[in-house]
This record gives C-alpha cells, sequence and structure tokens, in this order.
C-alpha cells in the first residue's frame, strides 16, 4: 500500500495534519493510521474542552503562535460545520497579593500574543463576570471559551474519508524503517509504504520515533488529571470558566473550573503521575509502564526537585475535601457534598534528561519523518495550526 504520507495517530493533531495536507495539496495520497477503534481515543477526548485564548505562552515560542492561529481556525470550522462553540470568556484570579506579579506577566503575555479585550479586574470587577468568586486580582480573558473536541474530530475524519482519505482505526504501528525513499510502516500483516511519515501519536509518539530511530532526548511522562463535577445544586456559582495564577515552574494550570458546552460544570485537573500511559478511571494501571517512567533519569530528577509537590498532589488526589479546599480558593461556597467524581485524562508532556518539563511543542524532523513530540495544552485548540504547520514541512519533503 503506497502512499504519498503516512500519518500515524488519528487524534486531533493527526486529524489536523490531513486536513491542511488534503488543502494544501489537491489529490494527495493520504493514510492515517490509529491502534484504538475509533479516532481521538486518548487526549482529544480526555479533556475540559476549554479553547484557550494563548494567554499563558512566551511570545514568540511555538505554542504562542499556534494557539492563536489554532482559535481562530478552530471557530471557523465550527462555524462552517455547524459545531457548538461557546466563547464564554474567562477569568484568571490572583488569591493572594503575591501572584499580583504573576497576573502582570500573563497580563503582558496576552497583549504580546495579540489577544483582544483582555481587562484588569478589581474585586468589585470579578464579582460582576463571576459572582461567586473571589480574588485579590483579576484578568478578564473575552476569547476563551468551550468546544466539544470529539464531536470536532469526528467532523475532521469524515471531511477527510469523504475526500479521499484512508482512515484505518484498529491498526498498531509496530515498526517503523526510513531509507531514501521515504518510510515503511508495518502494522500487523499490513505494510504500508509512505514518501512522508508523520508521528502524531501522543502518548506514544517518544515510541514512535524510537521504532524509526530517531535519537531524542525527548521522553514522555504521562501525568493524570482527575476531574471532579459541581452538583446541579451547586452549579450557579460558576458562569463561565475560572482559573487560579499558575505556577510558573509547572506547564499545569491548576484546580479550576470550566461550564462546559452541556452547561456541566467540571472541577480540575490536579496533576499526578499516571500508571501507565493510558490509566484512566476505571481502568486498569500497567505497572510496567510506571516501571518504565521511574527508569528515566529525566524523570527521576524531575521527581527529586519537586518531591513535596507531586506527593502533596498525590494526597490530594485520594481525598475529595482536599480537593474541595482548593476549589474554595477561587469560590468560596463550594463545599465537599458539591464535588461528584467525574472522568480523567491523561497528559502526554515530555520531560528532558535534565528533569525540566518541557514547555514549548517540539517538532522534530528526521529524513523523511516528522515528529510531533510534544503538544500538549494547547494542543487541541492549536491542533488545526500545528497541522498547518506540519503540512508545510511534509509538502517541503514531498517536493510541491
Amino acid at each position: 500500500m503506497s502512499y504519498d504520507v503516512c500519518i500515524i495517530g488519528a487524534g486531533l493533531v493527526g486529524l489536523g495534519v490531513g486536513r491542511a495536507l488534503a488543502q494544501s495539496h489537491p489529490g494527495i495520497g493520504l493514510v492515517i493510521l490509529d491502534k484504538e477503534p475509533t479516532v481521538a481515543a486518548h487526549q482529544s477526548s480526555h479533556n475540559s474542552g476549554v479553547v484557550h485564548s494563548g494567554l499563558y505562552y512566551r511570545p514568540g515560542s511555538l505554542k504562542a503562535k499556534l494557539c492563536v492561529e489554532g482559535r481562530r481556525a478552530l471557530k471557523e470550522l465550527c462555524s462552517a460545520e455547524g459545531i457548538s462553540f461557546h466563547q464564554s470568556g474567562k477569568v484568571v484570579i490572583a488569591t493572594h497579593r503575591s501572584e499580583l506579579a504573576a497576573l502582570d506577566e500573563l497580563e503582558r503575555r496576552g497583549v504580546a500574543n495579540g489577544l483582544i479585550g483582555l481587562r484588569r479586574l478589581d474585586q468589585a470587577g470579578l464579582r460582576d463576570i463571576e459572582p461567586a468568586a473571589i480574588g485579590v486580582a483579576a484578568l478578564h480573558v473575552p476569547e476563551a471559551g468551550v468546544v466539544d473536541f470529539p464531536q470536532v474530530a469526528t467532523s475532521l475524519a469524515k471531511t477527510l474519508a469523504s475526500g479521499g482519505a484512508d482512515i484505518l482505526t484498529g491498526q498498531r504501528v509496530e515498526a517503523v524503517s526510513l531509507d531514501g525513499q521515504g518510510a515503511r510502516i508495518r502494522s500487523g500483516d499490513m505494510e504500508i509504504r509512505a514518501r512522508v511519515a508523520v508521528n502524531c501519536a501522543g502518548l506514544q509518539s517518544d515510541r514512535i520515533a524510537s521504532l524509526a530511530g530517531v535519537r531524542s532526548d525527548v521522553r514522555i511522562v504521562p501525568f493524570r488529571g482527575e476531574y471532579y463535577t459541581l452538583t446541579p445544586e451547586a452549579a450557579h456559582l460558576v458562569r463561565a470558566l475560572i482559573y487560579p495564577v499558575p505556577d510558573p515552574r509547572f506547564p499545569f494550570l491548576g484546580v479550576h473550573f470550566t461550564r462546559g458546552i452541556d452547561g456541566t460544570v467540571e472541577v480540575g485537573p490536579n496533576a499526578v503521575l499516571a500508571i501507565g500511559r493510558e490509566h484512566y478511571r476505571g481502568t486498569s494501571p500497567n505497572w510496567a509502564e510506571l516501571r518504565e517512567t521511574l527508569g528515566m533519569p529525566g524523570f527521576r530528577k524531575l521527581a527529586r526537585r519537586h518531591l513535596w509537590t507531586g506527593a502533596s498532589e498525590m494526597v490530594r488526589s485520594r481525598s475529595r475535601s482536599m480537593y474541595a479546599r482548593a476549589a474554595r480558593a477561587l469560590v468560596p461556597e463550594v463545599e465537599t457534598r458539591h464535588l461528584v467524581r467525574g472522568g480523567a485524562g491523561v497528559r502526554a508532556q515530555a520531560v528532558d534528561p535534565n528533569g525540566r518539563l518541557i514547555d514549548d511543542f517540539v517538532i522534530e524532523e528526521a529524513g523523511p519523518s516528522i515528529h510531533v513530540l510534544n503538544a500538549p495544552s494547547p494542543g487541541a485548540t492549536s491542533s488545526l495550526a500545528i497541522g498547518a504547520h506540519i503540512a508545510a514541512i511534509a509538502g517541503r519533503r514531498l517536493g510541491r
């Protein structure tokens, strides 16, 4: 089976790459492989549904550029395809005066990244937008919103298939070899020949790169994020999106509130080490994968550096009352009884050999292959822009 491009991974990023290639190279021979029986089975469907504005990211970084571009492209797609998209806006709250400098920096980044309508709020201004929230100051970000990302993925897959792309699910990639003619990808008894291979495997991206013989310093560490849902009696406490000022040491945003596209209010996620790369609620832990993670030199350095923070997150993961306490820092009326266990997601977070959590997107090229090795949040928001970025790289390799 021969194609121009083979994409490994049918999540939002892989589908975004396929969409961009189909648009920029009409008639291209395109196949997308995924080991799961459906598209968007992992990070693309296990997230909060938040459409990020581009507030947090260092100006000039790939994250900043592609998040802003991706948000705009996503909004246009949803409008064209009739997908529900609610630009509800959000507030980022400083709960202590010690966080005001960090709030200033977020505002600076938002302005530098071209966000429209950013507004600093005092306590009265915050109450006007989110009456149940508290803080010493806040930043209103009107361009943030929510969407149904699985519906976005389904729409992208349907459009690609109707345009002639092959989307082959239930196909676990077992071998990848690169040569001067392109790539050979083996899945079971099937072998695919492609001029260019694009690795968008998310939680498995470093493994696919290794199969292709790519030596990279980037390794994936899975972090599990657990959600609670507010009971109907407490849901009125949250109008839209309420976030804390994030800890600048980590690429996680802290426990926050999200009123989703269906009106349900989620609280979370936290961030704890996952016992396996696909360890959701209701699934069995993968102890072999945990041992693999613990054996990574980069992870061991990370763990030593942030032992107390990691331990605190794990304890809070087991205690609904502690989780509620974190939520009350933003919305004091939330009680433990208002929290009902919800879903969980696993974030593919890249770590370097020095134990640093890699903050920016990482895209590496090796011969006829392109590897997306770090695309956590805002990866879903940015997926269409990431797709266009990679399609341009692939187009050069195809000589088009």
